[in-house]
């Protein structure tokens, strides 16, 4: 807002307002804001290249390197011990220890295969076992990972097996090998399958 006064001599003399001088003032800060930030743009490009920067490492290390380590010598070596403590507490049993030997098995299963174990252990081992004395120890002879991702592995083992009865108390032995397969679930490798080769 302007308003104009008359001097003496007639002349109109322009007086600006509140709000004018404000603008006025105004347009020169503005201008040394794009300035400065037309000083700063290499700068500004830079930070954001070395955010990018980041995130693409971040994405390598999770995608590839962090997979590497998973499935590395040590990674082999966990899956393997635990496919044979596994196998060995699955085929290990005695009958005055049915139930605490059912669930030490079971503690190294997981999935369908844990619900088939469950099942098959109640209704066919339990029963045999008791009424026949039945009493088998399992060893594992030999055993190599033949394949690992960061979640899953299969693990082939070969096993002697023990089996001691009220009908055989001399005891039988046998030989057979297995695929394991297993499943990482919160660190610890579980079998989820177990398939006689």
């Amino acid at each position: 807002m302007s308003a104009e006064e008359t001097t003496s001599g007639g002349e109109a003399i322009s007086i600006a307002g509140d709000e004018d001088t404000a603008a006025a003032a105004e347009a020169p800060r503005r201008r040394g804001l794009f300035t400065a930030l037309r000083r700063h743009l290499g700068a500004v490009v830079l930070v954001i290249a070395l955010v990018a920067a980041a995130g693409a490492a971040a994405t390598v290390y999770v995608t590839q390197y962090r997979q590497d380590r998973v499935t590395d010598a040590t990674a082999m070596g966990a899956a393997l011990e635990a496919a044979k403590t596994g196998t060995v507490a699955l085929l290990s049993y005695s009958p005055e220890s049915l139930d605490k030997d059912f669930a030490a098995a079971k503690s190294h299963l997981t999935g369908e295969f844990l619900s088939y174990y469950t099942d098959f252990t109640t209704k066919v081992v339990a029963p045999a076992a008791t009424q026949k004395s039945v009493q088998t120890k399992a060893d594992v002879v030999q055993g190599a990972v033949s394949e690992i991702h960061p979640d899953t592995a299969q693990v082939l083992l070969f096993i002697n097996q023990t089996t001691v009865s009220k009908e055989n108390p001399d005891g039988s032995f046998a030989a057979s090998s297995v695929k394991v397969g297993l499943k990482k679930i919160d660190g610890s490798w579980l079998i989820e399958k177990f398939d006689p080769v």
